[in-house]
């Protein structure tokens, strides 16, 4: 669906967009499962190019083995791939899982760093995948950018930009500061379950009010 360039929305707008999402669902929660900071890290690595429903039915079995980086390292890249074999990309996850679980035991006491550099360089974690731990397991108010998100603040215009890091800044400078912590959740699952890729359901969308893309998705005949 063609949209016209847009400019950002103004801040009366952004503070009514993220007090709708704070009113609908005020203690927002990401999808993958987990039972600690080293889990979370690790279903996260896996849920590239993945659905969390499948990282979920694959970790279930896999954390029940390894709820710790010495665990994870016991079992070995081939116990790791065996487990995960469901997932996408499963081979080179299965290393990636089993080199940072050995860096988090030679390099960081088998702890996972609070901290945005000292996660990047672990094997398999990027930008988002820190951002999301840095979120979810230290409560940071970061900002982590998915498919889902990037296409939600580029429709709204909430942030709109060519590159994730783009997005990511340009949210960092508008959402207010209440509503930071919470604020990639409520974005990647509004886009995950209404402001879809294919057709955006604008007719159940709480923040129709305020988003610039047009011309909204009428509803289903009969709906």
């Amino acid at each position: 669906m063609a949209q016209k360039k847009v400019k950002s929305l103004p801040k009366a707008d952004v503070e009514a967009i993220f007090g709708a999402f704070a009113a609908s669902n005020p203690e927002p929660r990401g999808e993958l499962d987990y039972v600690n900071p080293f889990t979370l890290l690790v279903a996260v690595v896996l849920s590239a190019q993945a659905t969390d429903a499948g990282v979920n039915k694959a970790t279930k079995t896999l954390f029940q083995l390894a709820d710790t980086p010495e665990k994870m390292v016991g079992l070995g890249a081939a116990g790791i791939e065996e487990r995960i074999k469901k997932i996408g990309l499963f081979r080179n996850k299965a290393k990636n899982v089993f080199a940072l679980s050995q860096q988090l035991v030679e390099r960081f006491g088998s702890e996972v760093p609070a901290d945005r550099e000292a996660l990047e360089s672990l094997p398999g974690v990027g930008r988002k995948t820190a951002n999301v731990v840095l979120n979810i397991a230290f409560r940071q108010p970061t900002i982590a950018v998915d498919t889902h998100l990037f296409r939600v603040a580029n429709r709204t215009a909430l942030a709109p930009g060519k590159t994730p890091l783009e997005v990511e800044t340009g949210l960092l400078k508008v959402v207010p500061d209440q509503y930071l912590l919470h604020a990639h959740h409520w974005l990647i699952l509004h886009g995950r379950y209404i402001c879809k890729a294919r057709k955006p359901e604008c007719w159940r969308c709480i923040i129709a009010p305020w988003c610039r893309f047009e011309p909204k998705t009428p509803p289903p005949k009969g709906a």
